[in-house]
């Protein structure tokens, strides 16, 4: 058996009440300690300007232009034409009175101009601040007051939403500046506040008129704040350095030099996971860092194919909500085909997989199979992809399968957090023991398990189990403003990251649960699910409910104890005279409880990923079963999971076959 990870420090039982702390382990590949970085490539604008000085002619940054409102082909920006804007836009800023440290924002969906205008803050020490509005509607202002943000870059449709007449902290910007051309209408708005406002164009041409010497940023300076979903529900800043986002390209970089595949200066990614999130933005330093070029797509989910197949990415990053719609279309149009037709497929399907699990490399496993039955699943990704990292929640193994076997690339998972700058564990290319894992740790990070006794789980055990920590060169500097969240997270040198891992006999990680009821949907959104059920709860017609979901569902579902009284007084008004039990029986209820469940999401603007799909009637109270909540009437959830379990399975079903 093949060992991936290494064990570098032995573990030790608890004392004194204390949890137990399993043994240190570290990737293979840094087993004798971390490898070198070399000193002039030892932050992120190092990593670009070196990417410039070897590849200036190369293509950096695509977008498709609009003609007669259909897109054409991508139109690119080369290294060198991207290194001359940066340093324009950073001369703009710094004659508009930005200094080393101020923080400047970036509002607005992926495009060259949200890079040109990082990289430009990277070439002056200044600290890129994205801003990320579906944190909840107010948290654009929050981030401006919280970061003290002086200049912010936006895209011209988020104008409004920026400059609105209830927005207190915009009145702080000292400028605002456009990605494209600034509307008449959002000019007047900016005016009445007292904030200049320039175009894209206007800028570059005031940073052309004014040149400002660079002021490269050090190793441990901040590069950028990047706000996450807080438990209490204001976002928390996550800092970090310079430093810390060099290593984890080079991490990446001697992670991907063990396999033939690798990624050089002709590869091309396409970029539509927001630049907001800590994955997208790593992937694309890492890509520059080859000299290879990122494409941006159009920024409507309806397009993304046609982007795909317009750009023809050799890499494709995403979460797993969009490939479980790539195998949800796939598995639509195989059984639209005919019933010989959909035999072969799956005769190949299983033929290939077969050889895959004897050793066979995916590709040579049988080139028979791909060009017969796969083509046109590799098509409708561009046709070039060779590698396919899913991130941001666990994939589903049966949808990893389907991906290893159809795709003709290399499919992998990753975990990691903000904190971790990405991915902190990463599984292999073409092992395909490594389905529904996500891996060994990175080349520049250690991680152990700790016991959390309370959920039965022990780094001591037959398999281990534990919370996930890591320590090492890729981890966060602490949370902005937020001494006391730092420090309860870091202890004793160690982040804790709250989910729960097992390790496997090769040192493979697998995440199997999460430690506080905290949870993420599988396309990467974070549920506070405590405070979901609070305000639920508040309905007229509930009397107790129970929300859930987990990291390989796209939607929320839950079990709702009808109020006895409200419901017998809506049963009276719709013609049912019913006991409560019959009354909790019926479709029509279900429907009304759904609508006012609804109606509490909308009063309280909660996001589209908090609203509840789906129900589970229960006339029986929680606590008049056995063992479904403690003594003082909290919510044992794993206990609530295994009693509603078949139940929960089959309203998932019902969902996704549109049932309901």
């Amino acid at each position: 058996m093949r060992v991936y990870a290494v064990e570098v420090e032995s573990g030790k039982e608890g004392k004194d009440g204390s949890p137990s702390v399993g043994p240190v382990y570290r990737s293979v590949l840094s087993k004798d300690g971390f490898p070198l970085v070399e000193n002039d490539v030892n932050t992120s604008w190092h990593l670009f300007r070196d990417a410039v000085e070897r590849f200036p002619r190369n293509r950096m940054l695509g977008w498709r232009e609009i003609v007669n409102a259909k897109a054409g082909g991508y139109v690119w920006k080369t290294f060198k034409e991207a290194y001359e804007e940066a340093l324009q836009i950073g001369s703009a800023l710094r004659s508009s009175g930005a200094e080393p440290g101020c923080r400047i924002g970036i509002y607005g969906a992926n495009c060259p101009q949200w890079i040109i205008a990082m990289e430009a803050c990277n070439a002056h020490s200044l600290i890129c601040v994205p801003l990320y509005d579906t944190l909840g509607e107010n948290a654009v202002d929050f981030i401006i007051e919280h970061a003290e943000i002086e200049h912010v870059f936006v895209q011209s449709k988020k104008l409004p939403g920026l400059l609105k007449n209830n927005g207190q902290s915009v009145t702080r910007l000292k400028s605002v500046i456009c990605f494209t051309s600034f509307p008449e209408k959002q000019k007047e708005d900016a005016a009445r506040m007292g904030i200049p406002v320039h175009s894209w164009d206007e800028f570059l041409m005031m940073g052309k008129e004014n040149s400002v010497d660079i002021s490269p940023p050090k190793p441990r300076d901040i590069c950028t704040i990047m706000y996450t979903s807080g438990t209490s529900g204001a976002p928390k800043g996550v800092v970090l350095t310079h430093e810390t986002h060099a290593m984890q390209v080079k991490s990446i970089d001697i992670f991907m030099s063990q396999f033939e595949d690798k990624m050089l200066e002709g590869d091309c990614y396409l970029s539509f996971l927001p630049l907001a999130h800590i994955l997208d933005r790593i992937v694309e330093e890492y890509f520059f860092h080859h000299g290879a070029s990122v494409g941006y797509w159009q920024g409507n989910i309806e397009t993304l194919k046609d982007d795909l197949v317009e750009l023809k990415p050799t890499l494709f990053a995403g979460v797993p909500r969009v490939f479980e719609r790539v195998n949800a279309g796939a598995m639509k149009a195989l059984n639209e085909v005919s019933p010989i037709k959909r035999m072969i497929f799956n005769i190949l399907y299983k033929y290939k997989l077969c050889l895959m699990n004897m050793g066979y490399k995916q590709r040579l496993a049988s080139p028979f199979a791909d060009l017969l039955a796969f083509r046109k699943i590799k098509a409708g990704m561009g046709g070039r992809v060779r590698l396919i990292i899913s991130g941001g929640a666990p994939l589903r193994e049966e949808v990893e399968e389907y991906l290893r076997v159809t795709s003709g690339a290399f499919v992998v998972q990753g975990y990691g957090l903000t904190e971790t700058c990405g991915m902190s564990t990463i599984a292999c290319p073409d092992e395909l023991g490594m389905i529904g894992t996500v891996g060994v740790p990175g080349t520049y990070i250690d991680m152990r398990l700790e016991e959390v006794p309370e959920m039965g789980y022990s780094p001591f055990g037959k398999t281990p189990r534990g919370e996930i920590c890591f320590r090492g060169k890729t981890l966060f500097s602490g949370y902005y403003k937020n001494p006391e969240l730092t420090n309860e997270v870091f202890k004793d040198g160690w982040f804790h990251t709250g989910d729960i891992g097992e390790l496997l006999p090769n040192g493979v990680l697998k995440v199997i649960d999460r430690k506080k009821n905290i949870f993420k949907l599988s396309q990467g959104e974070y549920i506070a699910v405590e405070n979901l059920e609070r305000i639920y709860a508040a309905a007229p017609i509930v009397e107790d409910i129970w929300v859930y979901g987990d990291s390989f569902q796209s939607m929320l579902v839950a079990v709702v104890i009808p109020n006895e009284e409200h419901t017998k007084e809506w049963g009276e008004l719709n013609g049912h005279v019913n006991s409560f039990i019959e009354l909790c029986a019926l479709p029509q209820l279900k429907k009304h409880i759904l609508l006012e469940l609804k109606s509490a999401a909308d009063k309280n603007k909660l996001r589209k990923f908090e609203h509840i799909k789906g129900i589970i009637v229960e006339a029986t109270r929680f606590e008049a079963q056995p063992d479904l909540l403690t003594p003082t009437m909290k919510k044992k959830r794993a206990q609530l999971l295994k009693h509603y379990k078949a139940d929960i399975d089959n309203l998932y079903n019902n969902l996704r076959e549109g049932k309901i």
